[in-house]
């Protein structure tokens, strides 16, 4: 009896003992690493920014790219986009990746505002960013989810439309705050930002030269233009420490893509998530080749950097020369059953070895496509702002500069800032001087021309400013739909009809049916 007695006591405490050794680390062993529960504003910054390139850089290529005339598919299939038509579910995508990564930023925002975290400068940064896709989406579909967007763990599912117009002056807002935020300094943590190496100065100048874009996109419109264009003035013509700007190509808003064969910690997503086969099944566009060809530039060619002796075609846009030989291109909006051939096209990443010097790089694998916005644009900014009477200033040096900057960016040596080898020479040989004997639309033209250059690989941005300007002239080929007319916007998606009906039936009232052809607010006279 007494041995029952001992091995029953000697059970209880093995089991006591085990039970408290299996306690001991329970919440370590039981938290997940990889899902975690909470984070700071540096763990968000890189993947928000990259996931929102992404989604712009894609539809650059297949969009952007075929409405503006850059690329031309060889397709006589319905909903082709060069034809101006596309299907509805077409829209969604940059809807549901963007509006994703507004949460995201906002998120940092929250999180650097936080007695524990607080940084002015992640506030600042958030504030850009989302003023950067706010602008995008708005720009693409017109009124939009703002005030209200992003609420969802708020159990605001049902957003409601606010007008452009609105958002507009809301994002000024922004920018003016994070403009002052980031006058503070505030430290970064560096490997947290993939644009730029945590420098709070370039993204105080990211901030300005934003605005600026944004100022001179409203700025036709009569109930903002007087506000805008003095804004404008203010800014680059006030202090400069008030509202610095970028003052180089090494200013840039870029992510420089680190792992160019599908390896590294910013991979370009022409790598991964486009087919070899698919970036170059498209023919290059006639519009967009043959200007390059006919002004021999630098940009263009697939052997020694311009004005140098070296080899190699790196940070080029590799492109191969048409089946006949030289360069050409496919007329865009041909009539379906024309019989149209591919023509030039980009180089894929597996072409290089076997057709370009050895140690070059396609548009594919290029560190440099991941643009949020570069100098060159800024320039153009200015050269329209000072044609246009608003600004002190030569619109020629502007001008002349953007061009200048737009080659540098891509021919080696990067980042030459201006000062391309002979690029007087160029613009002289080209036939593209600036002429103040122009009429504004024929300055205008000038401007945009190089600008749609200078704009090649930025998200929708071709497109925008087409809309904004009717610049460059495109010509319009015998196959057109939509009556002919460049699409103003894409429709909304379609579940947010039955996801969201009521602020949906609002928004097409107010802002006109829910079609292609309907303009957004700075497109409407």
């Amino acid at each position: 009896m007494k041995n029952k007695i001992y091995k029953a006591l000697a059970i209880i405490l093995v089991g006591a003992t085990t039970l408290t050794s299996c306690d001991k680390g329970f919440e370590e062993v039981n938290t997940d690493p990889i899902n975690i529960k909470a984070t700071t504003p540096d763990k968000l910054l890189a993947p928000a920014l990259v996931s929102s390139l992404t989604a712009g850089m894609q539809r650059n290529r297949n969009f952007n790219n075929e409405l503006m005339q850059v690329t031309v598919s060889i397709s006589d299939g319905d909903a082709t986009v060069f034809r101006y038509e596309f299907r509805r579910t077409f829209a969604d995508y940059l809807w549901n990746s963007w509006f994703i990564q507004i949460n995201n930023f906002k998120d940092i925002h929250a999180l650097a505002s936080q007695p524990e975290m607080l940084n002015e400068s992640y506030q600042a940064i958030s504030l850009i960013c989302q003023s950067w896709l706010f602008s995008n989406l708005t720009d693409t579909y017109g009124d939009i989810p703002y005030s209200q967007a992003a609420q969802g763990k708020n159990q605001n599912v049902e957003p409601v439309f606010d007008k452009q117009q609105d958002i507009y002056q809301d994002i000024y807002k922004k920018l003016e705050e994070a403009n002052t935020l980031l006058a503070k300094g505030v430290a970064i943590v560096p490997s947290s930002d993939p644009m730029f190496n945590g420098d709070v100065s370039k993204w105080r100048k990211f901030s300005n030269s934003l605005y600026l874009r944004l100022l001179l996109r409203a700025s036709r419109k009569a109930e903002v233009a007087n506000t805008n264009i003095a804004k404008i003035k203010q800014i680059v013509e006030g202090n400069a420490t008030n509202y610095p700007i970028m003052q180089s190509n090494s200013e840039s808003a870029t992510v420089r893509w680190t792992g160019e064969m599908g390896t590294g910690p910013f991979v370009s997503p022409y790598v991964n998530g486009v087919r070899v086969q698919d970036f170059r099944a498209a023919s290059l566009g006639s519009f967009f080749i043959d200007h390059l060809r006919d002004w021999d530039d630098p940009r263009l060619k697939t052997t020694a950097p311009y004005g140098t002796g070296g080899t190699g075609a790196t940070n080029r846009w590799a492109i191969n020369q048409a089946p006949t030989g030289g360069y050409k291109g496919t007329p865009s909006g041909y009539a379906i059953g024309t019989g149209q051939d591919r023509q030039s096209y980009f180089y894929s990443s597996d072409q290089l070895i076997s057709n370009v010097a050895l140690g070059a790089k396609s548009l594919q694998q290029s560190p440099l496509t991941g643009i949020l916005m570069n100098y060159a644009e800024l320039q153009f900014i200015l050269a329209e702002a000072a044609t246009k009477g608003w600004i002190n200033g030569s619109a020629e040096d502007f001008y002349n500069s953007g061009i200048a900057s737009s080659i540098n960016y891509w021919v080696p040596p990067f980042p030459a800032d201006g000062n391309h080898p002979d690029v007087q020479g160029y613009i002289t040989g080209a036939d593209i001087e600036w002429d103040n004997a122009l009429n504004l639309d024929g300055r205008m033209e000038l401007i945009h021309l190089q600008k749609y250059y200078a704009l090649f690989m930025v998200d929708m941005q071709q497109w925008f400013e087409y809309r904004r300007t009717g610049h460059p002239i495109l010509p319009k080929g015998p196959g057109l739909r939509n009556g002919g007319v460049m699409p103003a916007r894409m429709t909304y998606p379609v579940y947010v009809q039955s996801a969201n009906p009521t602020n949906y039936k609002v928004a097409v009232t107010n802002q006109g049916v829910d079609e292609i052809f309907t303009n957004v607010w700075w497109q409407k006279p």
